[in-house]
């Protein structure tokens, strides 16, 4: 079976599903939109593409990456199935060239559609089959439900003293409010954290324990943040209804974890010892919960939620 993945993996977390399909013995591709470096000629060339999208609503720039993924699968010819991961990068037009090139056109969406709309592609009736995280787009759609995945491997329960208590890196919007809420209660209990926003200008007034940094934060720190960690921070945005990444990871180090997804506590692998719902309205986090131990998850449960299972689930491998 021959199998390739059209993402735009910026933080590394798709290239993992290529992995796990190799080690299930599946030929296993990766066109990764983030590979695709475009510069203008010349600044003619930028001023025409604005004018462009402007009046004529042509952007060269997303023409010629949707061309590198054309060119990418001549060169590797006829796919069994392929994966697209945000079909909303792509136009229409792109993707009835691609689907050309596969038996099977599947889509996970690991966001919801207000936020990356694909109602152009739904009515299209493009995909073999769509998966999506998120259980308002699963019940408005008809989605195949499904949820990120535990791409780490498996870490021992830490013991002794760790560098923060409370870790969390989020970017710079509607969420900072929150933030600064779990900071001011932190800081209360007497709590080391380690709170970090990113974003390109520094807000005024911003909490002095939130640390802010413009420059991003690159997979290898972020797991050394992880790591120097005790308990995970998860704040969601506003009408996101699915499980972030940074749940998968509180399971994969075996840490407790602070959300405001209260979605969570529908899963079998949620238990209150583990993690603590907060409301982002009116943030409160009980002295308690701080100081209890990790329950370990039951081995089948936590399995499930690997991304070995998940490319058996989506792909449909036996």
């Amino acid at each position: 079976m021959k199998i390739t993945v059209i993402s735009f993996d910026f933080w590394g977390f798709d290239k993992h599903i290529i992995t796990a399909l190799e080690r299930h013995g599946k030929k296993a591709n990766h066109i990764n939109l983030n590979d695709f470096h475009y510069r203008y000629p010349s600044v003619f060339h930028r001023i025409w593409n604005t004018l462009s999208k402007l009046f004529l609503r042509k952007n060269i720039k997303k023409i010629k990456r949707q061309n590198f993924v054309i060119n990418r699968l001549k060169t590797l010819g006829p796919q069994d199935v392929i994966l697209v991961i945000r079909p909303d990068l792509l136009d229409l037009k792109s993707h009835r060239i691609i689907k050309t090139f596969s038996t099977r056109y599947l889509a996970y969406l690991y966001d919801s559609t207000k936020r990356f709309p694909v109602g152009h592609l739904i009515s299209a009736a493009l995909f073999d089959n769509i998966y999506s995280f998120d259980s308002h787009d699963v019940e408005s759609y008809g989605f195949t439900p499904t949820t990120n995945y535990i791409y780490l491997p498996k870490k021992p329960i830490q013991s002794g003293e760790f560098q923060y208590k409370v870790f969390m890196v989020i970017s710079k919007d509607e969420r900072l409010n929150t933030l600064t809420a779990v900071a001011e209660s932190l800081d209360k209990l007497g709590v080391n954290h380690k709170l970090i926003l990113r974003g390109s200008r520094e807000p005024k007034e911003l909490h002095p324990n939130i640390e802010f940094r413009s420059n991003e934060i690159w997979q290898e720190e972020l797991n050394q943040f992880l790591s120097d960690s005790e308990i995970f921070l998860d704040i969601v945005r506003e009408g996101h209804h699915g499980l972030s990444f940074r749940i998968f990871e509180a399971m994969a180090h075996q840490k407790k974890l602070i959300t405001t997804n209260s979605s969570v506590v529908n899963y079998d692998f949620y238990n209150p010892q583990n993690i603590l719902v907060i409301n982002p309205k009116s943030v409160k986090i009980p002295d308690n919960f701080l100081n209890t131990p990790y329950v370990p998850i039951p081995k089948p449960i936590y399995e499930y939620y690997t991304v070995d299972h998940w490319v058996k689930r989506v792909f449909e491998l036996n």
